[in-house]
C-alpha cells in the first residue's frame, strides 16, 4: 500500500488566532463541529490536502505536523520506534473509527500515522 500524506495539522499556542489569520489570508473555512472540537480546515480546493488546527502543549512551539496514511497503525508505530522514533501518543481509536499514533522521528520532527 502506498503511504500518502493525507492531512496537515497546525499545532498552535493560539489556535483561534492562527485559524483567523489563515481564514482571512486564504479564505479557508475553519469549523470545529466534530466530537473533539478539532478545528478542521477546508481549503476550498480539490487539489492538495486539507488540514486542521490543534492546541500546542505548554512546552511546545508552534509547528506543522504531517499525517501519513497506513494500513496498520500498530505495525508502523512499532517499525518507526525500531528505526529510532519516539512514541508521543500510542495508537488510539478516534471517535469516528480511525486509528492514529503520533511519533517523533529520529531528528525530532513530529508526525502522525493514521488508518482511516
Amino acid at each position: 500500500m502506498p503511504n500518502p500524506v493525507i492531512q496537515f495539522q497546525i499545532i498552535s499556542k493560539s489556535p483561534n488566532s492562527h485559524g483567523e489569520f489563515y481564514s482571512k489570508l486564504f479564505d479557508w473555512k475553519i469549523t470545529s463541529d466534530n466530537p473533539l472540537g478539532y478545528r478542521e480546515i477546508a481549503t476550498g480546493s480539490n487539489e492538495g490536502i486539507q488540514g486542521g488546527i490543534w492546541p500546542a502543549p505548554p512546552q511546545a512551539q508552534a509547528f506543522v505536523q504531517l499525517f501519513i496514511q497506513v494500513d496498520d497503525c500498530a505495525a508502523y508505530a512499532e517499525k518507526a520506534v525500531t528505526l529510532g522514533a519516539k512514541m508521543l501518543m500510542p495508537v488510539q481509536k478516534l471517535p469516528q473509527g480511525e486509528e492514529m499514533a503520533v511519533l517523533l522521528d529520529p531528528q525530532g520532527l513530529p508526525f502522525a500515522i493514521m488508518r482511516k
